[in-house]
């Protein structure tokens, strides 16, 4: 009889137990225009896609998403042995997903994976010039001069097994140019809190708790559901329905009828991402265009023409709907280098547009290729079609083609478009990140790694090349500036706006809203 007592508790306590977990499990549904383009954590520089990666994979160093403060993750602590040396202590019991312990010899070689050609992560490892394992605790971070920067950089490039890739082929980060993959493209195996269980590309993607996580869980999540959707009208339906939790980006016309809904809220906050349009600056002759022989765009008066024929405040106004600050700046203001004077933008001005292109000898226009996002960036489609329009006025015909971020960032990248829209968003909060990547002549090691309009001007490259090594406080922020103005100076892109990023969600979401537009994992909760 006390025997059968005895196993009665026990099914008992097991039935309490499950029971506790069913009620404790939350699952977070959420949407935004776009899937993801890989798993791959150091293939494609792509900033959903890294927020993502983030509750899977971790880096040494992150951000804290209260103070943007970068703190240590899978480090524990750090210490500057010379200016050209970091020592880096690395956190000891962190295993993988599969069972392996996380040790030095993953670190150098997740590091030395970011630095690889088929990596896009280049800007990350810029001035690295070799990673050393120490002990299995400790790794050394050699850079080629002092970097100012690195801890910043260091938060981007996040921890794979070695073992794991070694034994799946994928040592090399998927080349983004190509249609090849490897194992890493569709599977993950990272340290975070949480474990990809499905990824159907373009459909939904599913992560469950890592029952063996590190770390502190603030927040009460148990599962994590995506779904991306492109029509934002389905998205905003979506939401009002109940189907999902969270919209990363609502409609800007919704939001007025989401803040009176009292089962909903928003919650808003400046990005730090400035959107523009890049042009070809290489080509002798634009392919599509009826100019033959000769490239309009290298004229920087056609330049300055399609900016000025731009009315910003308008597309501001009535595209975004106030979701965008006009800027004529590259960076944002809480980046590092940015001034009034670099913010401050060319005036709208049709009549000044006609006679610069006349006087650069296209009195009657020309036509050129415009390529844009479709699922990327806020009304994205939506701004490149009223430019279009502004174009039109003063004679230019451009061709305007959509696609969606998948096959668009590829394409740009295998410099395929005249004039193109790009967003930039600063991990670093340094503006030598944008320049490198944006100004800097195409080269290695990062640098001009998303100029795909293939600018260059040896004056700028000095400037970038000081600033990279540069850490007197007084003369390196002077440097940003400067090569900002040089980039407004020669028109080398067309700033447009910074994003003014507003969540929608359920009233019972908690969340923290980040600059970088990305969600904090580990914070969610569902009340």
């Amino acid at each position: 009889m006390k025997h059968t007592l005895t196993m009665r508790a026990v099914v008992l306590g097991a039935a309490l137990a499950l029971g506790a977990t069913l009620v404790q499990a939350k699952t977070f549904k959420w949407t935004s225009a776009s899937d993801i383009p890989t798993w791959d954590i150091h293939s494609q520089n792509n900033a959903l896609a890294n927020g993502v990666h983030a509750s899977v994979y971790e880096s040494l160093v992150y951000y804290n998403s209260r103070t943007f403060k970068a703190e240590p993750l899978l480090a524990t602590g750090w210490n500057q042995v010379s200016p050209t040396q970091l020592r880096m202590t690395l956190r000891t019991g962190v295993r993988f997903h599969d069972g392996s312990p996380f040790t030095a010899d993953d670190a150098v070689f997740s590091l030395q994976r970011a630095m690889s050609k088929t990596s896009n992560f280049a800007v990350y490892t810029q001035g690295i010039s070799r990673v050393v394992k120490v002990n299995d605790t400790t790794i050394d971070i050699f850079t080629s001069g002092p970097n100012p920067v690195l801890i910043n950089q260091l938060t981007e490039l996040r921890m794979m097994s070695k073992a794991w890739a070694e034994k799946n082929s994928s040592v090399e980060p998927k080349d983004i140019k190509t249609q090849d993959e490897n194992f890493a493209h569709r599977n993950a195996n990272g340290t975070g809190p949480f474990m990809l269980k499905e990824w159907q590309q373009d459909q939904r993607i599913v992560l469950t708790r890592n029952p063996n996580w590190w770390g502190r869980m603030e927040g009460n999540v148990t599962e994590i559901v995506y779904t991306p959707v492109r029509n934002v009208a389905t998205r905003m339906a979506a939401l009002l329905s109940g189907e999902v939790d969270f919209v990363l980006d609502p409609s800007p016309q919704d939001l007025p009828r989401i803040r009176s809904n009292n089962a909903f809220k928003v919650l808003d906050g400046v990005e730090n991402r400035t959107i523009f349009f890049g042009m070809d600056q290489f080509r002798d002759e634009l392919p599509g265009s009826n100019i033959k022989g000769k490239n309009p765009l290298k004229d920087v008066r056609v330049r300055k023409a399609l900016y000025q024929a731009i009315d910003i405040n308008a597309i501001a106004r009535v595209t975004l709907r106030g979701l965008g600050q006009p800027t004529g700046a590259l960076v944002a203001p809480q980046v590092a280098g940015w001034t009034e004077g670099v913010h401050r933008r060319l005036p709208f001005d049709v009549a000044a547009a006609q006679k610069l292109l006349a006087d650069a000898g296209y009195k009657d226009g020309f036509e050129v290729d415009f390529a844009c996002p479709n699922n990327r960036y806020i009304n994205d489609e939506a701004i490149c079609q009223a430019v279009t329009a502004m174009w039109a006025r003063i004679g230019v015909k451009a061709k305007l083609r959509t696609l969606p971020l998948s096959t668009y960032f590829p394409m740009i990248q295998r410099y395929e478009a005249s004039i193109y829209m790009l967003g930039w968003g600063v991990p670093t909060f340094d503006a030598l990140y944008s320049l490198q990547s944006l100004v800097r002549t195409v080269g290695t090691g990062g640098d001009g790694n998303y100029n795909v309009g293939r600018y260059s001007n040896p004056k700028m490259d000095a400037i970038i090349d000081r600033a990279k090594t540069e850490t007197d406080p007084f003369i390196r922020p002077r440097l940003l500036t400067e090569a900002l103005q040089l980039q407004n100076d020669d028109v080398a892109h067309i700033p447009l706006h910074n994003q003014i990023i507003p969540w929608a969600m359920k009233r019972n979401i908690e969340v923290v809203h980040r600059a970088d537009n990305r969600l904090d994992w580990r914070l969610i909760k569902v009340n």
